[in-house]
């Protein structure tokens, strides 16, 4: 069985009682055709459209959530469709999300250098330098570079 998202909009010159004995006939139309209904929401209510439907500029929300063989949503449109105070409807079949997203790359995170540390380093770097032998440049070498320059 498929999962699927019925949203229809009901004509608001219909009355409360007459209203939820409509939503409930679409209900039992799901469940006696071999569907399960997940959830009816009617939260969204009565709100203004976009534009008017048959010169309507309003309409209350139905929000339904069922699954059901594939071959209900004929039958559930053929009922929308006969109905008079069904503004419009909107049948959609949910899919089961799938992970397609990479897993995110570990990167390694940089470590900040304590202060103690850092100013150890520069000494290190001067000990380092004293470490290193100096070589020494002879005279002929100095004079050929000079030589050189001029």
């Amino acid at each position: 069985m498929n999962r699927y998202e019925l949203t229809y909009i009901i004509n608001t010159a219909l009355e409360e009682t007459a209203r939820k004995e409509l939503i409930e006939k679409f209900t039992e139309l799901i469940k006696l055709n071999g569907g399960e209904i997940e959830k009816v929401d009617e939260s969204w209510g009565k709100r203004r459209l976009a534009y008017p439907i048959n010169d309507m500029p309003e309409g209350y929300y139905v929000l339904t959530t069922f699954k059901a063989p594939g071959t209900l949503n004929k039958e559930i449109q053929r009922n929308l469709e006969i109905n008079d105070m069904i503004l419009r409807y909107l049948i959609i079949k949910l899919l089961d999300k799938k992970q397609s997203v990479k897993p995110k790359v570990v990167r390694p995170v940089a470590v900040p250098v304590k202060e103690e540390e850092a100013a150890a380093e520069p000494d290190k770097a001067a000990d380092k330098t004293d470490e290193t032998p100096e070589t020494e440049v002879s005279e002929d070498t100095q004079e050929e570079t000079a030589d050189k320059t001029e």
